[in-house]
């Protein structure tokens, strides 16, 4: 296995963990602004577009897999349930099980918001090559596998 990091050169700027957490802090941050002006949150948005998307059913799977306490996420679900973006339907298979399920509204909802995803991922990209991008999402994916692939030994 290749060391990329030695102990003595590490300088914490310049790792891949501060890179990647320093970065999403930064988008966060623009599309929390962008958000605002839509009467809406970032977490609100990830909740939304997750359960769109099909990455998660439930809340406990959202918490998981962007590690927010679960108390806060519950809020944020009942901030969306309120607005009707969001219903709570318990599971056939098991009625312990609550799962998430976007509303008419919350389809609608998520489907309007997506060009202002769209629109600051593109001014946080300009100056990238459409293959840059392809390349650093390839290596975004390769690296979450991996790092999966750790947390499950």
């Amino acid at each position: 296995m290749h060391k990329h990091y030695q102990p003595e050169g590490y300088r914490a700027r310049t790792s891949i963990g501060y890179l990647i957490k320093r970065s999403h802090s930064l988008m966060s941050e623009c599309l929390e602004v962008a958000f605002a002006q839509k009467d809406f949150t970032f977490m609100q948005w990830v909740v939304l577009m997750t359960v769109r998307d099909g990455l998660a059913v439930t809340a406990t799977d959202i918490c998981r897999d962007y590690r927010h306490d679960q108390g806060a996420l519950t809020r944020v679900i009942d901030q969306l349930e309120t607005r009707g973006l969001l219903e709570r339907q318990r599971s056939t298979e098991d009625r312990r099980v609550v799962q998430l399920a976007l509303t008419e509204q919350g389809s609608k909802t998520v489907e309007s918001l997506i060009p202002v995803v769209v629109e600051r991922l593109n001014t946080a990209l300009d100056g990238f090559t459409v293959d840059e991008v392809g390349e650093l999402t390839r290596l975004l994916g390769k690296l979450v596998s991996r790092v999966e692939v750790e947390m499950q030994k």
